[in-house]
């Protein structure tokens, strides 16, 4: 055997005799990370398909508690609405505890709807819907309450700054409006018809206001509101000027 051979069994021994050295003391670490990975993944798989069946599970619970809802057991809606709330899942428990206070309102139980959309404003943590629950509020209290209980719902709402501004100032202009205040009722409802991203459905609704307060002469005839009440008298004109429908005559 040449000299070349045996330092080369040699080298290939020595490298052995490393690579061997090197797995004892790293593996360990190699099958403890590779155990890790695989407990992860299905740690990870049980929770999603634990996830979807309480979602699955919480939204025929709530369809259950619609349908008797719409079946006129309310009773029997709520206790199943307050069972979803208690144990929430995918959102559920959210979407329960709304639909729980608008059925407050609907049975006439005003305080109690009000509260609960208190309850949801103070404990939400999406924005969005804390100011939904506020707005919720305040739309109930505009038949219920006074000017002070929907200012203290929506007065932070009505700014210039917020995506909720419209329908705030609407509905502040129907409480100024119930409670005689007809000046502050114009000012919020202008606010809307200037808002430049108030839709059409609005802005004649908004404009059906002031062309009532106008025709009452709570208001003086000045623009925008004499604007309004053109709106409004044109759309009424429009209305009126349609040609009837005729069926043709056979010959």
């Amino acid at each position: 055997m040449s000299n070349e051979n045996i330092f080369r069994e040699v080298d290939e021994e020595l490298r052995s005799d490393r690579m061997r050295a090197l797995w004892r003391r790293f593996a360990p670490f190699v099958i403890g990370g590779a155990v890790a990975i695989v407990l992860l993944v299905a740690i990870n798989e049980g929770w999603s398909w634990y996830s979807n069946s309480r979602s699955a599970e919480g939204s025929q619970q709530l369809y259950a508690a619609l349908d008797a809802a719409e079946a006129g057991d309310i009773a029997g809606a709520e206790t199943q609405l307050d069972a979803i709330a208690a144990n929430p899942s995918g959102g559920y428990g959210t979407l329960a505890q709304f639909r729980k206070a608008a059925l407050l309102a609907e049975q006439g139980d005003s305080a109690g709807a009000v509260a609960a959309y208190d309850a949801l404003s103070s404990s939400q943590s999406n924005p969005r819907l804390r100011e939904l629950a506020l707005l919720l509020a305040g739309n109930v209290l505009v038949d219920t309450g006074t000017v002070a209980d929907v200012e203290a719902r929506l007065g932070t709402l009505a700014t210039d700054d917020s995506q909720m501004r419209r329908p705030a100032r609407e509905l502040l202009g129907l409480a100024h409006y119930k409670a005689g205040d007809f000046a502050a009722a114009q000012q919020n409802f202008e606010a809307v018809l200037n808002d430049p991203l108030v839709q059409s459905p609005v802005r004649s609704r908004v404009s059906f206001y002031i062309a009532q307060m106008l025709s009452d002469g709570v208001i003086a005839a000045e623009t925008p509101a004499q604007d309004a009440a053109d709106a409004v008298d044109a759309i009424v004109q429009d209305d009126a000027a349609e040609p009837a429908v005729t069926e043709p005559v056979a010959e």
